[in-house]
Formats: C-alpha cells, sequence, structure tokens
C-alpha cells in the first residue's frame, strides 16, 4: 500500500528570520526570536540570506570572514534553542527574485555564476561539516522564477541543482539539502526526485489575491477588490478549498514517491482582513498536517508575522514591547 504522507523529513514548523535578507542587511540576530519560537512550540528556523554580506564588492568569488561569522552565530543560537537551522540564499551568485539588484552574471546560464554558487556552498558544507542534517539543512536558491523567465528552464534549473548537489556533497556527503519548486516555489520537480538525502519545498502564498493584497512590488493582484475566503482572487478566478488541495496534491504525489517535502515560506500580507488570512490558512495548515508537511512562515516580525506586523484590524497583545498577534499565533499552534 502506498504512502499516503510525507515521511523523510520531521514535520518542522517556524518561521523565517530576516535579519540577513537584503543587500542592506546587517545580519544582527535577535536570540530572543530563537528563544520566543522554541517557547511557543516551534521547531524550525529558515534563514533567507544575500550572499553578498559575506563577500568582497564586486568580487564574488572572495568570501569575508566577518559575514560568515554572522551566519555560524545563527546556526549557533538554533542550538542553543533546539531549532533546525536551514540556510538559504534569497540571493545566490546570478539569481534572486527580489529586484534590488541588478546581478552580474546569470544561474541558469552562465559557467562563472555556477562556479560561485558552488564556492559559497562549498564553503558553507565545509564549514559546518560535523554538524548533524536534524540541526542543519541547505536550502540552494530560493524560488526559481518561472519557465522561460531570465532563460530558465527545467533542464537548466536541473543542471544547477545536481552540479550544486555534487559539489556540497564532495565535502559532506550527509548534509540534507532542500530545492524550491520552479514558479517561485510552486511546481515539484520530480526530475530531481533520485537525488539522495534532497528534499523540495513548496509555498503557500495562494490565491494571490488574498495573500499579496496591496502588495506594492506585485503587479499581478486587483487591489481593488477586497479579499475573502473562499472567494479570494488568484489569475482572476475565484479560489476556494478543492483549488488549495489541487495546489498540493503534486506536491503530496511527490512524497508518496519518497522525496521529503516541506513549505518553506508562506502567510498573507498586513492589509488582508485579519479574519480572511484566519480561515484561508487554517485551510492550508489541515492539508499540509494531513500530509505531515512542515511549514515555515513569512516572517516572525513584519507584515506577514505574528509580531509587528502592522495590520490595522488587529487586538495585539503586548509582548515585550512588541505587537503579538495571539490568535494568529493560536492557530499556528495548533496546526
Amino acid at each position: 500500500m502506498p504512502m499516503l504522507t510525507q515521511t523523510v523529513l520531521p514535520r518542522w514548523r517556524g518561521f523565517n528570520l530576516l535579519e540577513m535578507f537584503t543587500t542592506r542587511s546587517t545580519g544582527d540576530w535577535q536570540e530572543e526570536d530563537f528563544r520566543w519560537i522554541a517557547e511557543w512550540g516551534f521547531d524550525f528556523v529558515r534563514l533567507p540570506m544575500c550572499y553578498t554580506l559575506w563577500t568582497a564588492p564586486h568580487d564574488p568569488f572572495t568570501l569575508l570572514e566577518e559575514g560568515l561569522a554572522k551566519i555560524d552565530r545563527a546556526v549557533c543560537l538554533g542550538e542553543r534553542y533546539g531549532l533546525h537551522v536551514c540556510l538559504n540564499f534569497h540571493r545566490a551568485p546570478g539569481y534572486s527574485v527580489n529586484r534590488e539588484r541588478q546581478e552580474p552574471f546569470n544561474l541558469w546560464a552562465d559557467q562563472t555564476a555556477l562556479d560561485a554558487f558552488c564556492l559559497h556552498w562549498q564553503t558553507l558544507a565545509e564549514r559546518y561539516r560535523g554538524i548533524p542534517s536534524s540541526r542543519l539543512s541547505f536550502n540552494l536558491v530560493n524560488e526559481p522564477g518561472a519557465l522561460g523567465q531570465g532563460g530558465l528552464t527545467r533542464e537548466r534549473h536541473e543542471r544547477v541543482m545536481r552540479t550544486a548537489v555534487t559539489a556540497i556533497r564532495a565535502i559532506d556527503s550527509q548534509r540534507l539539502i532542500l530545492l524550491d519548486g520552479l514558479a517561485y516555489g510552486r511546481l515539484p520537480c520530480p526530475e530531481l526526485a533520485d537525488l539522495e538525502g534532497v528534499a523540495q519545498s513548496c509555498r503557500a502564498y495562494d490565491p494571490m489575491g488574498l495573500t499579496h493584497y496591496k502588495a506594492n512590488w506585485v503587479s499581478t493582484v486587483d487591489n481593488t477588490v477586497v479579499p475573502t475566503w473562499p472567494g479570494a482572487l488568484h489569475n482572476g478566478r475565484p479560489w476556494g478549498r478543492a483549488d488549495l488541495e489541487a495546489l498540493y496534491a503534486p506536491w503530496i504525489a511527490l512524497a508518496q514517491q519518497g522525496v521529503g517535502v516541506h513549505c518553506g515560506e508562506g502567510g498573507a500580507y498586513q492589509y488582508t482582513p485579519h479574519n480572511v488570512v484566519l480561515r484561508w490558512l487554517e485551510e492550508v495548515l489541515q492539508i499540509l498536517k494531513a500530509a505531515n508537511i512542515g511549514w515555515a512562515l513569512w516572517n516572525l516580525r513584519g507584515p506577514f508575522g505574528v509580531l509587528d506586523s502592522g495590520r490595522a484590524d488587529v487586538a495585539y497583545e503586548d509582548w515585550h514591547g512588541h505587537a503579538l498577534d495571539r490568535p494568529l499565533l493560536n492557530l499556528l499552534q495548533r496546526y
């Protein structure tokens, strides 16, 4: 009888922490974030990072100890508080979904970008060799884009991922590796299902008319339509529970092949009505839990998070000087 749920990974649950997220970030991790996440009963942090924070200016092949030491500190904080730490390149050499900087090369097309990408991951593989995969994983590149965008094809993506996995394995044969799905984490990659010790990561951002309502970096959402649930729009069509189930069906099928699956990001922006967010997110979490798929909210602190989200329709609780969205936290704790 085929397994009906994901069985390779623990059902890790937690948050994305953003202290090394952009080219302007400082890497000043807040220890209380790690402590609170653990105290609230969660066990996972994903760290989206920008490679320019640990490289010399205009030289992706010169890695600087000062920047790498900031990653070390986050890994140590994860150990201190019993959290699995997932390191992710939100900006990798040659690619990022974040448009704040134009990359000097293309990860999907240029060998120089791929060489730098492998160098960075090999450096981290050497640095953290000996830390078990129960505590640390590598999530190679955040949200490869739409097929055809920037020269991205399944074949090019597969080549880059296999090359990087091989490079890491030459240093650390045991490191758990996660690969984000294509189309910004929506499409699994069954062509990579044969890779040992390699899991894949989906997203919880659909329907976009709900999750990214009034998000100023998104141009595909009709911000004149206040989202409801069910009924929020995605590509002009109202969505309900059946659409969520169809979204995750290919990921559950991938898990049934014996591939680990985790949902590395999800959530809804601050302008979506709070009661709509809670209804939608509970249905997402029900589907993920039934498939034994863990998740990480984007983010802990900020407009998608449980702290300091800036929502106008929440009765916040004071939490050590932060505004805590207790209903959202309670929902996450139930799943």
